[in-house]
């Protein structure tokens, strides 16, 4: 079977506008990538009930998006951050809570702060006041993974390539995280879940690189748990 893999998407309510209220939005590539690796787009709005959504879907994908805002990890706002919709993180941290222990989760860039934040991690804000790297723009970078990890066993190799669009990284890392990739500089690159069977947070954007050996694996992964979840639940 194809698993339906649930991804949140982008928004922008705009209650003036009388004619349409507002946007939601996704890039076409992360759907895409979900279809070449087997499974079954499901475009999830913050408004959605997620509690029903959470007992239909056997993955869910954390597009990449802007900055959190730091009141929900317990800091002030960067004079430099720019907010992402408030629904669209109150609606997947709705989501976070309500999914099973064992749903298959993949953040990318946006969705990995994300995962951090839910468990309690923090973020800096602005990168180049840590480090003089810059890793937005999609500069191509790669990233060291750490032997043994799931990342790494998943790609298959010792070192990912990936493009890069943040300016934010993570800080403090949450609850039952591991930091298994970094980039030279010290960046966290990608974080994984000790406590579930598979959640992985990638700092880059791999739906950029669909070409990648490493990145369609990842993706193919994310896919193949997400259909042995479903297989196994009724």
């Amino acid at each position: 079977m194809k698993p339906l893999i649930g991804i949140t998407v982008d928004a922008e309510p705009d209650p003036s506008d009388l004619r349409s209220g507002g946007k939601l939005l996704l890039n076409w590539n992360y759907a895409e990538a979900i279809a070449n690796a087997g499974g079954v787009p499901v475009l999830i709005p913050p408004m959605a009930d997620m509690d029903v959504l959470s007992k239909l879907i056997h993955g869910w994908l954390i597009p990449g998006g802007m900055d959190i805002d730091a009141r929900f990890f317990g800091e002030e706002l960067h004079e430099k951050a720019d907010v992402i919709a408030e629904e669209r993180f109150l609606g997947e941290r709705r989501l976070y809570e309500a999914i099973p222990q064992d749903l298959p989760v993949l953040g990318i860039c946006y969705g990995c702060q994300f995962l951090n934040v839910a468990r309690g991690g923090t973020l800096i804000q602005h990168l180049p006041d840590a480090v003089e790297t810059t890793h937005t723009g999609g500069v191509e970078q790669r990233y060291a993974l750490d032997a043994g990890s799931q990342l790494s066993q998943v790609a298959g190799v010792p070192e990912m390539v990936g493009k890069s669009y943040h300016h934010q990284g993570v800080g403090k890392v949450g609850q039952n995280l591991e930091v298994v990739a970094r980039h030279e500089d010290g960046t966290v690159e990608a974080v994984e879940a000790k406590d579930r069977p598979w959640m992985i947070g990638v700092q880059w954007h791999p739906e950029r690189s669909p070409d990648d050996g490493p990145t369609q694996r990842l993706f193919k992964s994310f896919v193949d748990a997400a259909r042995q979840f479903a297989e196994r639940t009724p």
